[in-house]
């Protein structure tokens, strides 16, 4: 008998169905995503200027783009004249 890869996942999510907290929370970084994304198109950025641009919380923009760097949609650039900060650019 031969396993089938996500046979497990597949079977729970169609008894169960995903829950809306889920759904909701995926859409949110995936706007976030976006957003960060978009602003790295222009130019390589460090967190503070996306936290400006973004108008977000600093920890939130750290959190989103250290899990873009992760996955490998975005990487370290540079680091600034003073050796403080980091830029960060989309990977091609």
């Amino acid at each position: 008998m031969k396993a089938e890869k996500g046979k497990t996942a597949r079977y729970l999510r169609e008894k169960q169905g995903v829950p809306e907290r889920v759904k909701e929370e995926l859409k949110a970084f995936n706007r976030i995503k976006r957003a960060i994304t978009g602003a790295l198109e222009q130019e390589e950025l460090t967190i503070a200027q996306l936290a400006e641009r973004l108008q977000m919380p600093l920890h939130e923009v750290t959190y989103y783009l250290l899990t873009l760097v992760k996955y490998g949609v975005v990487a370290t650039g540079e680091i600034d004249e003073m050796d403080e900060y980091y830029s960060y650019k989309l990977v091609k």
